[in-house]
């Protein structure tokens, strides 16, 4: 069979390899895909990211499903269009990719559902805003309404940050159409993590557990990313708090969505925080997996993945068991010199080494040229580790990383060190 997988970051790239190991599928495209999909002979790039032509060409190639993997060609209704066309795809329609489009929305869901959050009010006027924050005080978290890549979340400390950000969002205009709403809500405490489900409308199959780190810096210092690195599984996710998880958050989310006459289909991902007594609540919805937490989950996924995406599109999760590697993956983020403000592109990359049982790579923000592999945006490569301890996982990642290099290349030293803190304490 053939596959298309719609994207051309590092989960993209981590999604097509997954795809590509099934003995069932002869070719996976990538639209547009990157600089480490073009070099992979299983997977072929695929210029296109006009929707109407990605539904033609998924038309004229005969492909089998399509997968897709950012949020924006969902918000756009990707998914509505390939339907209505008769085509398979596995992802949420428009409509419910509001769950992550507008935030407004997904907190007043959740309010709705008594989904577990943080309180919040929506503000479109700058001057409410500001009076709401200095009635509330600091900490206090701004977020956009829209989507803003990752970016449209401050966690200000003080009221100067706060301020700042609403005066950022709502009067600057920073984040366009995404900041044009902004929802403030309650500062909350504890570790997050991301757990990420498929949902075939009815039902909720649990992929592994992960943990991102958002914070550019090591120690979680400096500005918010895209996430700089994760791994899996995370060990605040016990058996008992997956349990919870599924019971509290992600089933009333699925059965809202269906009573709300939205149903949701796709990758859920819930962006939780988990406080020092044990209680999870959601940071966030996402409609689409992680990136970086699909690389190592990926790397961990041992069942046919092709097979996994055949059942939830035809509603049928509920007979699947997933397969995992007992080990723990750890992966890295590379990033371009000035990220994530100005990343700088056009930087010459050598050294990535041949995957081993032990270590991959997965590209991002790299084209080729020729044989000339260069860095195309904020987040260059991950590397992710395998082995059955994480301290020894990351030691994979970066003895791999040791051999990698280009101009400006900025990266975290201490991914995965609050399963290290866990472990010594």
């Amino acid at each position: 069979m053939k596959l298309l997988v719609v994207g051309s970051g590092g989960r993209e790239h981590a999604l097509a390899w997954k795809l590509a190991q099934s003995p069932r599928v002869q070719m996976v495209y990538v639209a547009p895909g990157n600089g480490g999909t073009a070099q992979d002979e299983r997977l072929k790039n695929v210029d296109i990211t006009s929707l109407d032509e990605l539904a033609d060409f998924a038309e004229r190639e005969g492909v089998a499903f399509t997968l897709v993997g950012p949020e924006a060609p969902l918000a756009a209704g990707i998914v509505n269009l390939f339907r209505a066309r008769g085509l398979k795809v596995f992802g949420p329609t428009r409509e419910a990719a509001q769950l992550e489009s507008s935030k407004d929305f997904a907190k007043a869901f959740m309010k709705r559902h008594g989904i577990p959050t943080a309180d919040y009010e929506t503000f479109a006027d700058a001057a409410a805003a500001h009076a709401y924050i200095d009635a509330k005080g600091a900490p206090i978290v701004v977020k956009a309404d829209g989507l803003a890549a990752g970016k449209g979340v401050v966690v200000a400390m003080t009221l100067e940050e706060a301020h700042a950000a609403v005066d950022m969002m709502l009067s600057g205009n920073k984040l366009g159409d995404a900041g044009a709403r902004v929802v403030i809500e309650e500062f909350l405490d504890g570790e997050e993590a991301s757990f990420i489900v498929m949902v075939d409308g009815k039902h909720a199959l649990a992929l592994a557990s992960s943990q991102d780190h958002k914070r550019l810096l090591d120690e979680d210092r400096g500005p918010n990313t895209g996430g700089m690195g994760a791994y899996s599984p995370a060990p605040i996710v016990t058996p008992q708090m997956h349990a919870r998880v599924m019971r509290e958050i992600i089933m009333p989310t699925v059965r809202g969505m269906e009573k709300d006459g939205i149903r949701f289909t796709g990758f859920l991902y819930a962006g939780l925080m988990i406080d020092k007594d044990g209680n999870p609540r959601t940071l966030e919805f996402n409609c689409r997996m992680g990136d970086p937490e699909t690389q190592p989950i990926m790397a961990r996924l041992k069942s046919d993945f092709s097979k996994v995406v055949e059942q939830a599109i035809a509603g049928t999760l509920d007979t699947v068991e997933l397969d995992w590697d007992r080990r723990t993956a750890l992966g890295v983020v590379l990033a371009a010199h000035g990220y994530p403000d100005a990343p700088r592109k056009g930087d010459r990359i050598n050294g990535i080494p041949v995957e081993t049982g032990q270590a991959v790579t997965f590209h991002a923000g790299t084209t080729l040229d020729g044989d000339k592999l260069t860095t195309a945006g904020g987040r260059v490569l991950c590397v992710v580790g395998l082995a059955d301890s994480v301290r020894e996982a990351q030691q994979h990642a970066y003895d791999t990383i040791n051999q990698i290099n280009f101009e400006g290349m900025q990266y975290r030293r201490d991914i995965g060190f609050r399963a290290l803190n866990r472990k010594s304490t």
